[in-house]
């Protein structure tokens, strides 16, 4: 008699996926208890999905992290209302970019008093839109700023302001997102003295109060020490201002651009040693320059709601030529523009079917006519991949339905909340009678 021995079955790496996520049968993934095939299924793809859990756990981790800091989610990472309902609920601030993202949370419910406006380039329509909802304050970016700012606030208004200011630090995960060095578009120099000269010219309006001095180093920040550099010479400018206008600061904002791992062994920031040396090394600085310490203000985007996230994508075809295996998808580039933009590198599972097949050097592509539409690299899929095979790509929730286009008119994907054993929709899939609205000329 001959026994027949069945493939060894390797447990899934799932340290990059939402918390929630489990393999209820082999080779078939469910988050927050609902099987990825079933919101395909329903839903269509590309779709994402969002675990509403892991959100909300990412949100209160920072609150424990820092629980005398100001914790201020960053709303260009993802935000929709249901996203700022669970931010505002778990009792962290907003940060947001445009007017856009403003009117939306406001709209939503979200204490515009908790709100943070910042950017490089504020638009009137932006500057007009904080002062009518009254948002907490507004980040200084350039002198311009500073004139059509109180111009707009009038003489009998007020608006509590920060100063964003460069420190001169090189840090982040690609040279396209670190914001910290003078040869950048944002904010004002520490080293050529503008940081400096704007303060004096904000202090001399009236109807704006300077309440503190914001940075933004990069993104995709995976050591503590950039940060610690940053304290050390944002205290040392809050020094000097102290020297020359009597003036104490309350407030700084060290920013965000936590980084995680996006590929099981990559390296994260570790939240924990973060804050606890930020700490550390903010009272000591405070007390040799003879100062109170400030409040500290943090802005995570990415790292709050990436890791919850996942995208899901239908094979279209494979294709083997010159020596490398192509598999194609029906999202791409559209969906999620960071691998052509910014190199990174993502692990996507193959879903649904439990395949024995070995694994097979594969290149994901998506549908778009650029030769540049590559969702993940050199990844190992198994060799039978086949058309209506359902791929999921984890840790998809920051900068994809915000970064979307509308390349070919594919239409963005719909957003899936998954929690506590349902999925509900968040943001339906765009579709071709939206576009057909939009464009109302002959």
């Amino acid at each position: 008699m001959t026994t027949v021995h069945e493939p060894a079955t390797t447990p899934a790496d799932l340290s990059v996926w939402p918390a929630s996520t489990t393999e209820h049968r082999p080779g078939d993934l469910a988050v927050g208890g609902v099987p990825l095939t079933e919101i395909a299924d329903r839903f269509g793809t590309p779709a994402y999905v969002l675990d509403e859990a892991e959100v909300r756990d990412r949100c209160r981790t920072y609150r424990d992290a820092f629980p005398d800091a100001e914790v201020l989610y960053a709303a260009k990472a993802f935000l929709c209302r249901a996203m700022a309902h669970w931010v505002d609920e778990e009792g962290l601030g907003l940060d947001v970019c445009s007017a856009g993202e403003l009117e939306l949370a406001v709209t939503t419910g979200f204490p515009p008093e908790r709100i943070v406006l910042h950017g490089n380039a504020k638009s009137p329509h932006d500057l007009d839109t904080a002062l009518r909802l009254g948002v907490g304050r507004i980040v200084i970016d350039s002198p311009a700023e500073i004139a059509r700012l109180a111009a707009a606030v009038g003489p009998g208004g007020h608006q509590k302001v920060m100063v964003r200011v460069v420190p001169g630090i090189s840090a982040g995960g690609h040279e396209k997102i670190r914001t910290g060095t003078d040869d950048q578009k944002f904010g004002l120099s520490l080293t050529d003295g503008h940081a400096q000269h704007a303060i004096a010219r904000i202090l001399d309006q009236p109807q704006l109060e300077l309440t503190g001095l914001h940075c933004h180093l990069g993104s995709q920040i995976t050591s503590v020490k950039p940060y610690l550099v940053a304290v050390r010479r944002l205290v040392g400018l809050m020094s000097r201002l102290h020297e020359q206008h009597g003036l104490v600061l309350p407030e700084l904002d060290l920013g965000g651009g936590h980084g995680i791992a996006y590929r099981p062994g990559e390296e994260s920031l570790d939240l924990t040693a973060l804050a606890r040396r930020v700490r550390a090394g903010l009272a000591d600085a405070c007390a040799t320059a003879g100062l109170p310490v400030p409040r500290l203000i943090i802005e995570p985007g990415r790292a709050v709601v990436g890791p919850a996230g996942v995208a899901l994508y239908r094979v279209l075809s494979v294709k083997h030529t010159g020596g490398h295996v192509f598999v194609a998808v029906d999202g791409g580039m559209s969906d999620n523009p960071r691998p052509a933009l910014y190199g990174v590198r993502y692990a996507p599972r193959l879903t649904g079917r439990h395949s024995t097949a070995a694994p097979a050097r594969t290149t994901v592509v998506g549908r778009h006519c650029e030769a540049g539409d590559i969702l993940a690299a050199d990844v190992d899929l198994p060799a039978d991949v086949r058309p209506g095979d359902l791929l999921a790509v984890p840790v998809a929730g920051a900068y994809h339905l915000s970064m979307a286009s509308g390349y070919n008119l594919v239409g963005r994907p719909p957003v899936i909340a998954v929690h506590d054993d349902s999925a509900r929709l968040l943001v339906r899939r765009e579709s071709l009678a939206d576009i057909r609205r939009r464009d109302v000329g002959l």
